[in-house]
């Protein structure tokens, strides 16, 4: 009897576009791969569901959203007469697919504390080899585009860029999640305006108000989401958990920990020594293992670990001040000394609950244009060709400095 063949052709239900259609079995296959399966269990957005409670969506979602509009960039950009062949359309369904696999858990976090040295896209580009040599070579224009080195310049902007299909969904969707309506764009408006001149991604006149809104919805959802007082307390406090976790494994004290964990907290991984091994471990790590850590170490001996996991468990935060220069030495000092009495720690320690850092915002950036085209043919940087006079203050960043201590 004849095996049956399994149905790839996959159609899956997304709450914010309905319907999406997987193009092709190669795809069906990269998404069924266990390293695609785990952005299951990888948060979009870290501990943000501790200011927005809907904000439970995870990194899975969002790759399967920014295929959907790249299968809708492809088309609307054919219809333009834009030339792209069935193996460069795979190809950036490929590298938009894959652009997010090398985020840790809980997104950011792990960047700034068990791994140093190595960014997310590094990794991301580590594991799009290693799948590219299982698929026998199939990955290879995907991993020139996710690089930047294919010689249509068009299609890396799709995948990277101030205008590209990340954005176009990362922000309908944290939009949606949170509930932050700010930040409903209409990406279906943008790409519908999407066109390539001079190899170019560029936005067509008509769509010059879209692109004012996208840029405007960014900024909003910088300050009331990514950079909400409540998220900065939270992802700087896991940071810390995994720091004072990581100096404590270097000192041989026994912490309970997964295999993966474990791996990351008693080895010294930076970008020189990140093996394939290390990408084998890195691909068992996930919010649910630094979780599970977490709510053992509220009984670990060490009182710092143990407060830290303890105050992010009952969600009992930091304060939290913002100002727009930076805080007096002499005010840091003083709350370190007045806490480090309070909670019968040393000066040394206090510094894991007292710390004070800049958040910085760069709505838009003048060195990578977004370029609208006129109807003579022409192209303009967007903070030139329009008339909302906000754009040109997006293009200065905004920087403002925080100090965290407890309450």
């Amino acid at each position: 009897m004849k095996k049956k063949k399994p149905n790839k052709l996959k159609i899956l239900n997304d709450p914010i576009y309905g319907f999406i259609q997987i193009p092709n079995s190669l795809i069906f296959d990269i998404i069924e791969h266990p390293y695609f399966q785990r952005l299951r269990r990888i948060a979009q957005m870290g501990l943000s569901n501790l200011v927005y409670p809907g904000a439970n969506h995870t990194r899975f979602h969002h790759a399967l959203g920014c295929i959907h509009l790249m299968e809708k960039a492809v088309r609307v950009l054919r219809f333009k007469q834009i030339a792209i062949s069935t193996d460069e359309e795979n190809a950036v369904y490929i590298a938009i697919l894959l652009h997010d696999i090398g985020h840790g858990a809980f997104s950011h976090a792990l960047e700034h504390s068990i791994v140093s040295g190595i960014s997310h896209e590094e990794i991301s580009l580590k594991f799009m080899k290693k799948l590219n040599e299982e698929f026998d070579g199939k990955l290879d224009l995907a991993i020139e585009i996710f690089e930047g080195k294919y010689h249509r310049k068009f299609l890396c902007q799709l995948i990277s860029s101030q205008l590209d299909i990340d954005r176009l969904d990362y922000l309908k969707r944290d939009s949606f999640y949170t509930g932050v309506t700010e930040g409903n764009i209409s990406s279906d408006r943008l790409i519908a305006m999407m066109n390539v001149k001079d190899d170019e991604l560029v936005i067509e006149q008509k769509g010059i108000y879209s692109v004012e809104k996208f840029l405007i919805a960014r900024r909003l959802m910088y300050w009331q989401v990514y950079l909400h007082k409540t998220g900065l307390v939270a992802e700087n406090m896991l940071v810390n958990v995994l720091k004072r976790a990581k100096e404590l494994a270097e000192k041989g004290e026994q912490l309970y920990a997964s295999t993966a964990l474990n791996y990351f907290l008693y080895h010294q991984i930076n970008q020189d020594n990140f093996t394939d091994q290390t990408l084998e471990m890195f691909s068992k790590l996930d919010d649910y293992d630094i979780l599970s850590a977490i709510k053992e170490w509220v009984h670990h001996k060490d009182k710092v670990l143990s407060l830290l996991c303890k105050m992010i468990v009952d969600r009992k935060l930091l304060r939290i001040e913002i100002q727009n220069k930076p805080f007096a030495e002499a005010y840091i000092s003083k709350k370190k000394n007045k806490f480090s009495k309070k909670l019968e720690i040393s000066e040394q320690d206090v510094a894991y609950f007292i710390f004070s850092q800049e958040i910085r915002n760069l709505a838009y950036q003048t060195d990578k244009p977004i370029y609208i085209l006129n109807k003579k043919g022409k192209l303009k940087d967007i903070a030139k060709a329009s008339d909302q006079l906000n754009l040109q203050a997006l293009t200065k960043p905004v920087i403002k400095h925080f100090i965290c201590y407890p309450k």
